[in-house]
């Protein structure tokens, strides 16, 4: 072998060797989780179980920081410009893979400069409407809206949201004419539904299922590709005949690209850990939370899928683009 081969081997050794090293002496000091949203948010609240486990296993803090704005891209840059040794993770919903499309002039590019770990969670969202409606059914509504083409309007807690998409996905498939009602967050689309002044809303069951409890909304279905643990007897928009309706809602778990692989599987491994404690796995089941784990690479091929299925919806539906 000659010298030159003998030493690119040695020096790929010793970079595999000091690679590992770091890995397991990852966290060496306090690891921040930066959080697009408000403290109190379905997302913010699963970085922070997440984080305090986290801390437990791991020995050093998990500090969780809320930057929101900007659909996100704000905390999504932070993390992407940061120094990618493990210390910086974004936890971000599935937001993630919208703002590539609504918002294509950001300072970092969603796929070159993040790489996954896992999904934390799938949080279902189900098609709710007021009572005194006296829609009853996921079909009455749909004729009820071609009989008079953009009479219906949906809600959503701002364009680009999951809750939009969901919507989106839904008109489309069902052939709807619905006129887009955004609002600044789901407290304030839930009182217009519940008040009757917009017809329906895609909403997180955590929010919407002491709601439907109370009768003060009633649930046509669920948005998401399957059925819900804390909606067992609600079909999903699909079951009951929409074709393409469907829209899975996750929080899940980024890093700067450049992290050591090592690294990355490493924390996905912690975190694995972390989401089946029992006390982590009822904190999330209280939310209406139900786990979703993908290892790294599966998980960033899901990403790029689903941002090219969110490119074609953005076009299909006429969702505007925004820049930041």
């Amino acid at each position: 072998m000659p010298n030159g081969t003998k030493w690119a081997w040695a020096a790929l050794a010793l970079a595999l060797v000091h690679t590992e090293a770091t890995a397991q002496t990852w966290p060496d000091k306090p690891v921040h989780i930066i959080v697009p949203l408000t403290a109190g948010s379905a997302t913010d609240v699963m970085a922070r179980l997440v984080a305090k486990q986290l801390s437990e296993q791991l020995g050093q803090p998990f500090v969780v920081e809320n930057k929101p704005g900007a659909a996100g891209t704000i905390a999504t840059a932070i993390v992407a410009r940061a120094k990618p040794d493990g210390h910086t993770i974004l936890v971000q919903s599935s937001s993630y893979t919208i703002t590539p499309i609504t918002y294509p002039n950001t300072s970092y590019d969603t796929l070159r400069d993040l790489v996954g770990i896992t999904p934390l969670a799938v949080l279902p969202q189900a098609l709710v409407i007021a009572p005194s409606k006296g829609i009853t059914s996921l079909q009455a509504l749909i004729d009820a809206g071609k009989a008079k083409p953009g009479s219906l309007t949906y809600g959503s807690a701002g364009v680009g949201t999951a809750n939009q998409f969901n919507a989106e996905r839904f008109r489309v498939g069902a052939g709807l004419d619905a006129v887009h009602v955004p609002f600044k967050g789901t407290p304030e689309a839930m009182n217009e539904v519940m008040a009757g002044r917009v017809d329906y809303y895609f909403c997180p069951v955590n929010v919407c299922v002491p709601l439907i409890n109370d009768k003060r909304v009633l649930a046509l279905g669920m948005g998401s590709s399957k059925r819900s643990a804390a909606l067992p007897d609600l079909p999903t928009t699909v079951e009951l005949g929409v074709p393409d309706s469907d829209y899975d809602f996750w929080v899940g778990m980024f890093v700067p690209a450049g992290t050591p692989r090592a690294i990355v599987d490493r924390l996905y491994a912690e975190t694995a850990k972390a989401l089946a404690n029992p006390a982590v796995k009822e904190s999330l089941g209280k939310l209406g939370a139900e786990q979703n784990l993908i290892e790294p690479r599966a998980f960033d091929a899901a990403i790029r899928k689903e941002i090219a299925t969110n490119a074609a919806l953005v076009k299909a539906a006429g969702i505007p683009i925004s820049s930041p």
